[in-house]
């Protein structure tokens, strides 16, 4: 077998940094690993196009951590921006992993967190400073983070920041950071939102793409199944999770919104209890919700509800399950969410409920991903519950909205009972 040492010693890494890769485990370069180090060593401009779990993190941290190579001033020299304060905790636990035996000092500032606290740290001295906009932004404007030495810029899932809405925020870090820099930006995705920040500051860079065409993550298989409604849906989660054969020891629920996330996860604990379950979703404090994601990642509970703002930025060790208890409308989160679990070298299993009224949504997936996904029959001995009329109301809404994109010459009241039939019976194929 391949080993750490003569796997990533032909970067030319220093025995610091090679004896750290080989405490986290690390045995051979994955792709983008392989094609993203050297042309950060090399000083390159890089953009990066690679799905979740695939290493992107590692690919820009560990050239960085060669360059800077130890502890310089009290100013940072490194800026690394993302979208979450989740993802803020996991860069800089991987960045304080790979960087455990240089002296590299590395922190990180996001909202939600103790602003006293984060200035104290900057006070005393930093290399890397890992951030979401707004809370970079607000020390610089106070004056408790420099940027003039920063060197290298890294924008992580860039994609997600600018779905969410942070391209002002973008724009005014990089009018007050030093034009003299080295430009990094990795995305799971690369759409017009993306190109279109890559051009406001990325100047001939080298763009690279790994496995575009494999948009899921390989080592995830794929289930879909027809469920008519939210009581369908969660009465077959609730027999799946009691089934001892299906291995779900660690097991993430995605919902569409707060709301079922809280039903959900009423439901779930009145099956087995208050200690197996959590739950996160936007309007909890981020204390509660880091508690949460710890208490998985610790074995501590078995499952965990949660809403898209978990799709990314999670880094929970050995999920066996990612469930999609609501087919997503934004489609590139199902790829962040199922890739949840399956992460680099492991193997897991994702599981979507798909009601009438996702159907349409789910053929926009597929093509998304370019990968078709038979129904899974559901279990012969099984029944579904009955539809309530006023969620049966809504659907019927969403599947007139639906047509109405498709055919602006449609007119609508609800649907007809003959169509409703014919995606009844696509649902059952």
């Amino acid at each position: 077998m391949t080993t750490a040492n003569t796997a990533f010693s032909q970067f030319g890494f220093n025995k610091q940094i090679i004896t750290a890769i080989k405490e986290c485990g690390y045995e051979t370069p994955t792709p983008v690993q392989q094609q993203a180090i050297p042309k950060i060593l090399a000083g390159k401009q890089v953009i990066a196009i690679a799905h979740t779990g695939t290493g992107k993190t590692a690919s820009y941290l560990l050239p960085l951590l060669k360059i800077l190579g130890y502890p310089q001033s009290n100013e940072p020299r490194c800026l690394i921006v993302v979208p979450v304060h989740e993802l803020c905790i996991q860069v800089q636990n991987a960045a304080a992993s790979l960087a455990l035996h240089t002296g590299l000092r590395i922190i990180s500032v996001y909202g939600g967190g103790s602003i006293k606290t984060q200035r104290e740290q900057l006070q005393a001295g930093c290399d890397f400073v890992i951030g979401t906009p707004g809370r970079l932004l607000e020390l610089y404007k106070e004056g408790s983070l420099v940027f003039k030495k920063v060197k290298h810029l890294v924008i992580d899932e860039a994609d997600k920041l600018l779905d969410m809405g942070f391209m002002p925020q973008l724009n005014k870090l990089f009018e007050v950071l030093p034009v003299k820099r080295q430009n990094l930006l990795f995305s799971a995705t690369m759409n017009d939102k993306v190109k279109r920040l890559a051009e406001n500051f990325i100047a001939f860079p080298e763009y690279l793409e790994i496995q575009q065409e494999q948009k899921t993550a390989p080592g995830v298989a794929q289930k879909i199944y027809a469920i008519p409604n939210f009581s369908s849906k969660a009465k077959f989660l609730i027999r799946f999770l009691n089934d001892e054969n299906q291995a779900m020891n660690k097991v993430i629920v995605f919902c569409r919104t707060k709301a079922i996330a809280k039903r959900l996860s009423d439901e779930l604990k009145l099956s087995f209890g208050t200690s197996a379950v959590r739950r996160i979703d936007g309007n909890m404090q981020q204390q509660a919700r880091i508690n949460a994601v710890q208490a998985l990642n610790e074995g501590a509970v078995r499952i965990l509800v949660a809403t898209d703002i978990a799709a990314r930025g999670l880094d929970i060790r050995n999920v066996t399950h990612v469930i999609n208890f609501d087919v997503p409308l934004i489609y590139d989160d199902y790829i962040h969410r199922i890739g949840r679990t399956g992460r680099v070298f492991t193997k897991g299993e994702s599981i979507t409920y798909c009601t009438e009224a996702d159907l349409w949504h789910w053929k926009k997936i597929e093509k998304l991903t370019g990968k078709k996904i038979p129904f899974t029959p559901l279990p012969g001995d099984f029944e579904t519950e009955k539809t309530p009329y006023e969620e049966q109301q809504f659907m019927n809404r969403e599947l007139d909205k639906q047509r109405r994109k498709d055919d602006p010459e449609y007119q609508g009241a609800f649907h007809e009972k003959k169509s409703s039939n014919k995606h009844k019976r696509i649902l059952r194929r």
